[in-house]
């Protein structure tokens, strides 16, 4: 059975007007500028190119830990390794880790 959505398309000028408009006028473009870091993940140095917003939640990530972005992404290598035999894109799946986290699935009382 086929669903057909009535999807409403919006303007521009509607989105700028809407409350939610994703991209407010003092938007921070630095976050979405490339930062490349070397890293170590469970001792091999690696270089990992993220965008600078990614690298502030790993940040928070690990204070949360109480540890290092570095153990953070060895978590998710050993992890994501033992679980599902590797991953081909570890940036991208840093990057959904990431926003999962943000959206609540990985914050902990």
């Amino acid at each position: 059975m086929s669903r057909v959505v009535n999807e409403r398309a919006c303007t521009a000028e509607q989105l700028r007007m809407a409350p939610g408009d994703p991209f407010q006028a003092d938007f921070n473009m630095g976050l979405a500028r490339p930062l490349s870091r070397s890293v170590r993940l469970n001792g091999f140095a690696t270089c990992l190119r993220l965008e600078e917003v990614y690298w502030k939640i790993l940040e928070r990530i690990a204070a949360a830990n109480r540890c290092t972005v570095n153990a953070v992404l060895s978590h998710v290598d050993r992890e994501v390794h033992l679980r599902h035999g590797g991953v081909k894109n570890f940036s991208g799946l840093v990057r959904v880790i990431c926003v999962v986290y943000v959206l609540g699935g990985g914050a902990k009382p």
